[in-house]
């Protein structure tokens, strides 16, 4: 089996940190448009599988109304039970690169990595192909990076920017061979 295209979208505040130290999100509301714009979120969503995301990501989500993921098969990597998780919401324990490989013979065509420690581990595995990266206009100062020393020097393409009314700049990358 084909493993799947996995892929990352995710915002950044202007100095790369995707939340605050405590794990605030709440600097996104800054892009919040009026007319209900999803950056591309939509369409993203709609060509994945399956989510796969770490543990805090999933423990701050969790309690979104209404879920985000809607019915798509969502794996949490975790050591510790989830506890109550919606419907269809799975934990796996142990090497991503595995996981994947299961995702591919269950003919999953494309994940969303999701999370920061998540997708760090996927770069530092080269599992990641394709990485939409949102620029908030932002700066936290200090907070939960979303690169960090383990991710290894690789090239990538850029495919495509936008940028919106809002301030957000919007590009899309994919790893060269």
């Amino acid at each position: 089996m084909a493993r799947p295209r996995i892929s990352v979208f995710i915002a950044t505040s202007l100095d790369g940190f995707i939340a605050t130290e405590a794990g605030g999100i709440d600097w996104l509301s800054t892009v919040e448009d009026e007319h209900g714009e999803d950056y591309g979120y939509g369409a993203f969503i709609a060509d994945i599988d399956a989510v796969v995301m770490g543990r805090k990501t999933f423990d701050m989500v969790a309690g979104f109304d209404p879920w985000p993921f809607g019915d798509k098969r969502v794996i949490v990597l975790s050591h510790r039970d989830l506890g109550p998780a919606p419907e269809g919401v799975e934990r796996h324990e142990g090497d991503l690169a595995l996981l994947v490989a299961r995702l591919g013979e269950d003919g999953v065509r494309r994940v969303y990595l999701d999370g920061g420690e998540t997708i760090r581990q996927g770069l530092a595995e080269d599992l990641v192909d394709d990485m939409t990266l949102s620029r908030v206009p932002v700066m936290l100062g200090k907070g939960r990076p979303l690169f960090g020393p383990e991710v290894p020097y690789g090239r990538w393409q850029l495919l495509g920017s936008r940028h919106y009314p809002t301030g957000l700049v919007q590009a899309t990358y994919r790893q060269l061979d």
